[in-house]
């Protein structure tokens, strides 16, 4: 290999990795922008619940539509659509026009996400010789944790401004206020413009990468094809490819329009076996429920027995976790192979989620239901502390602990405090407590699992809700038991590193690989658009019910769940997944086709 190729492979590689970077990105940039965002508008949770999901909105509608795209236009020119969707998405975020165009700047964002979600993976499979493959895909998981540890990174470096801001001295507490609102407003742009710097730099990059061979050659562009591979392979093994993707499909050498019409169906018998086993495995993928262990590990940890501030550096110890096992994945995958990653991944996967489970059902055990000894209708263990008239900013409320006015703005609602559990529980001295208050609204059932110690600030034992003058509040059940101990914390915390690790190891790269390695070369695009969408939607559907099934049901009961769909992961990777390991795309076509190469 040449220089210059080797060059231009490496320059692939960055380009690829910064789509994974961007990736990232949209997962993460809202959880550090999302606080001051908060504080500086007047929006109702269920606007900023709009703000959050809107970028799985975008992502799930141009996952739709990103293979039929890249088949119709070619890959990089959808990339360099991504590119676009994504930096155009900042100006918007941040322009002064209000929550429409929040919205709209965020389903931007997902759409680059859903584009690059499909494309990218898709584009590194017909580029990269066989023996690359899978570092270059792993490359794209391992940018993407990056992309996730840069958004937390932005949001760190304007906290600190902010908290800068927050410690300076004013003349008066009214310039003092002026100015902490106006950082925070500040703040939460800046995040989103920060994070707009590595999209600007691929998107321009996209520009000079060629077109996948692969594509052109299907299109009938077969000079073309064969520069492209030139460029990548060096002008000997770029014929020799060439020449083995005409003797797989001679009918697709013709040149003319017939060829930019594909006539395979996905559902043809010899597409059926691959297509499925993608499925399988991304569904699979996201059922180990990774995104909700991310998203809400802090929490989990701090029920599990840790202090706030062990639980917030477990979470940031996760995340290096995954990002050095990425590493380790991308210097095994070409070496020891897709299947034996996958199998010892999920194996790893399933020991972690266990021991995370057990642990927390050892916990579940010893809580006891102390329902029976309220007064579901009085406020006698949970009560109106205040509320608010939004106009005049008064507390207003009748004596029975009534709404007087429709003027209001939240009303909240104060939980078991320490002396209240102590009396519950007739003992002599207050022992740290989990509590787990299941209540109404209106007949609308809500959960608050509230960790109650005797210096739990009053703020972290309240149930914030909207108030109105008809509003009706009643508890359902309240259940409380010890708190776990620290040392059951840091067992959670090793079981879940665990889960990380092996996540990281096999799932995490191999993912990508099965998307794109596993689809026959004709349905390709669409296929990995629809494998996509189905992960997506099994991702949004844990997420949806992840906090509505633990406050019913306990975290134990979600994690043996995870930990039984990973069980059909392991089995669809040890029983059915052939090795794809130095093998061309078209050599594992032919699996599939029941021929021998």
């Amino acid at each position: 290999m040449s220089k210059s190729t080797s060059l231009y492979n490496k320059y692939l590689l960055f380009i690829a990795g910064l789509g994974g970077l961007l990736y990232g990105i949209d997962v993460g940039v809202i959880a550090g922008a999302l606080p001051y965002l908060q504080a500086t508008t007047d929006y109702t949770p269920g606007q900023l619940s709009t703000v959050v999901a809107a970028v799985l909105l975008g992502s799930v509608l141009s996952s739709l539509f990103a293979g039929a795209l890249s088949d119709l236009f070619g890959r990089k020119k959808v990339m360099l659509l991504a590119g676009v969707c994504f930096v155009l998405s900042v100006p918007v975020i941040c322009s002064p026009f209000g929550f429409e165009a929040l919205v709209l700047g965020r389903i931007l964002q997902g759409a680059a996400a859903g584009l690059i979600g499909v494309v990218v993976p898709l584009y590194l499979a017909e580029c990269l010789t066989a023996d690359k493959r899978g570092f270059g895909t792993g490359m794209f998981q391992f940018m993407l944790t990056v992309g996730l540890v840069f958004a937390a990174l932005a949001g760190i470096l304007c906290a600190g401004y902010v908290d800068g801001v927050v410690a300076a001295d004013y003349a008066s507490v009214t310039e003092k206020a002026a100015a902490i609102f106006e950082a925070k407003d500040f703040a939460w742009r800046a995040i989103f413009w920060i994070c707009a710097i590595p999209g600007v730099i691929f998107t321009v990059g996209a520009i000079f990468i060629s077109e996948s061979a692969r594509w052109l050659y299907g299109r009938g562009k077969t000079e073309a094809a064969l520069k492209a591979l030139e460029r990548s392979r060096g002008p000997e093994q770029a014929k020799l490819e060439l020449a083995e993707m005409g003797a797989d499909k001679p009918e697709e050498a013709s040149a003319s329009k017939e060829a930019d019409k594909p006539k395979d169906s996905l559902f043809q018998k010899k597409y059926i076996i691959p297509f499925v086993l993608a499925v399988v495995i991304l569904a699979c993928n996201q059922a180990t429920g990774i995104n909700s262990v991310l998203a809400y590990i802090v929490d989990v940890l701090a029920q599990a027995g840790l202090e706030g501030s062990l639980a917030n550096k477990g979470d940031l110890v996760v995340k290096i976790l995954n990002m050095l096992m990425t590493i380790v994945a991308m210097i095994l995958v070409d070496r020891k192979g897709r299947k034996f990653l996958l199998t010892l991944g999920t194996s790893g996967i399933i020991v972690g989620l266990l021991g995370v489970a057990f642990l927390f059902l050892n916990s579940e055990r010893k809580m006891v239901d102390y329902t029976s000894l309220i007064n579901k209708n009085a406020y006698d263990y949970v009560r109106v502390e205040k509320v608010v008239n939004e106009k005049t900013g008064l507390e207003e409320l009748n004596a029975d602990g009534t709404v007087k006015t429709q003027d209001v703005k939240y009303a909240f609602f104060a939980a078991v405090t320490p002396e209240e559990i102590k009396g519950l529980t007739k003992a002599e001295t207050f022992v740290p407590s989990q509590v787990k208050l299941v209540y109404t609204i209106n007949d609308e059932v809500s959960v608050k699992t509230l960790v109650v110690r005797e210096d739990t600030p009053s703020s972290e034992l309240e149930v914030k809700i909207p108030a109105k003058e008809d509003q009706s509040f009643a508890i359902k059940s309240l259940e409380i038991g010890p708190l776990p101990s620290a040392m059951n914390g840091w067992l959670v915390t090793l079981f879940f590193a665990i889960f990380i690790a092996s996540f990281a190891v096999g799932p995490g790269v191999c993912v990508w690989l099965a998307l794109s390695e596993l689809m026959p070369n004709r349905i390709r695009a669409m296929g990995m658009s629809i494998a996509l969408l189905i992960n997506q939607g099994v991702s949004t559907v844990i997420a949806g019910t992840f906090l509505p099934v633990v406050g019913n049901f306990g975290y134990s009961t979600i994690f043996f769940f995870c930990a039984g769909c990973t069980v059909i992961y392991w089995i669809t990777a040890v029983f059915f997944l052939p090795e794809t390991k130095g093998r061309t795309l078209e050599e594992i076509e032919a699996i599939f086709e029941g021929k021998k190469k």
